[in-house]
C-alpha cells in the first residue's frame, strides 16, 4: 500500500493495529543531515593541520591509511565500537607515537576534526518538520545516535526532549537498552514510540527488536536487505510526517 506522498507502508510486524504513537526518536547522520561530505572535509582539514603541526605523521600516513588504522583498532577493543571519539583519539595517538611526534598535540588535532565534524547542513525538511511534529502533533521527540555529534553546536537541540549518544551511554545501537533508555527518558512505552533512521540493521531491525515501531528513512534510493521490513519507508521527513498523521497518531 502506498500513500499519496509515496511513503511505502509495509505489513505490521505484529498482528492488530499498532498503538498510537506518542514519541518519535531519530537517528542523526544520513537521517537529519548527509554525513559523507562532512567527514571527508573534516578528515582533509585534519590532515592539512597535521601537515603543518605534525608533519612526520603525514609523511608516513595518508587519509586512507589512517582510516584503515581506525578500522583495525576498532576490532581490538569493544569500547571503540560505540565510542567513535575515543577510537579516533586512540588511533591518532598511536600514529603520532609511531613516528615520534608529540602525542600531546592529539587533543588539538581532535579539536580541529570535531569543529569540522559539526559543520553539517541539515536536509531542508528537517527544521520545519521537527517544529510541526512538536507544535502541531504534540509528539515527544528525541535522538539516539552512535556518533558523537553535539546537537547544541549544530543548532537542533531545541527540538528534542532527550538525546542519547552511544559514547556517553556506554553501548550502541542495535542494543535494545539504548532505545529503552530514550523511551524511559520520555516516559513512553517502546510500542508507543517510532524510531526513524537510515540504517536497515542498526535502526530498523535494532528498533524493532527493542519493541519500537521503525520507519526507514531512505533518502538515497537504497533497497532494504532481504528479511528486513520496516513499518514504513519514507524518502523524507515530509513523508514521515504524513505517515504519522495518516497511520500512527490517534
Amino acid at each position: 500500500m502506498a500513500l499519496t506522498n509515496n511513503a511505502t507502508i509495509f505489513p505490521p510486524s505484529r498482528p492488530g493495529k499498532p498503538p498510537a504513537v506518542k514519541a518519535v526518536l531519530f537517528d542523526l547522520d544520513d537521517t537529519l543531515w548527509p554525513i559523507a561530505p562532512v567527514i571527508a572535509r573534516a578528515e582533509q582539514l585534519l590532515f592539512d593541520w597535521m601537515r603543518e603541526h605534525a608533519p612526520a605523521v603525514t609523511r608516513q600516513f595518508t587519509i586512507e591509511s589512517l582510516r584503515q588504522q581506525r578500522l583495525d583498532l576498532m576490532a581490538s577493543n569493544p569500547v571503540f565500537k560505540f565510542d567513535l571519539w575515543k577510537l579516533r583519539h586512540a588511533a591518532l595517538s598511536a600514529s603520532f607515537n609511531s613516528v615520534g611526534e608529540d602525542a600531546g598535540k592529539v587533543d588539538a588535532a581532535m579539536a580541529v576534526f570535531s569543529e569540522a565534524r559539526h559543520e553539517v547542513t541539515p536536509f531542508g525538511d528537517v527544521e520545519p518538520v521537527l517544529a510541526r511534529l512538536r507544535q502541531n502533533r504534540r509528539l515527544l521527540l528525541g535522538t539516539v545516535s552512535n556518533g558523537f555529534a553535539d546537537l547544541e553546536k549544530i543548532g537542533l537541540a531545541r527540538h528534542f526532549q532527550t538525546s542519547i549518544a552511544a559514547h556517553s551511554f556506554g553501548c550502541a545501537k542495535p542494543d535494545p537498552s539504548i532505545f529503552h533508555a530514550a523511551c524511559a527518558a520520555l516516559n513512553v512505552a517502546p510500542e508507543e514510540t517510532v524510531y526513524a533512521g537510515d540504517d536497515p540493521l542498526l535502526d530498523v531491525v535494532g528498533a524493532q527488536q527493542a519493541g519500537l515501531q521503525a520507519v526507514w528513512i531512505n533518502r538515497f534510493e537504497r533497497v532494504l536487505p532481504a528479511g528486513v521490513n520496516a513499518q514504513a519507508s519514507c524518502r523524507s521527513l515530509h513523508e514521515l510526517e504524513a505517515w504519522l498523521e495518516q497511520t500512527a497518531i490517534g
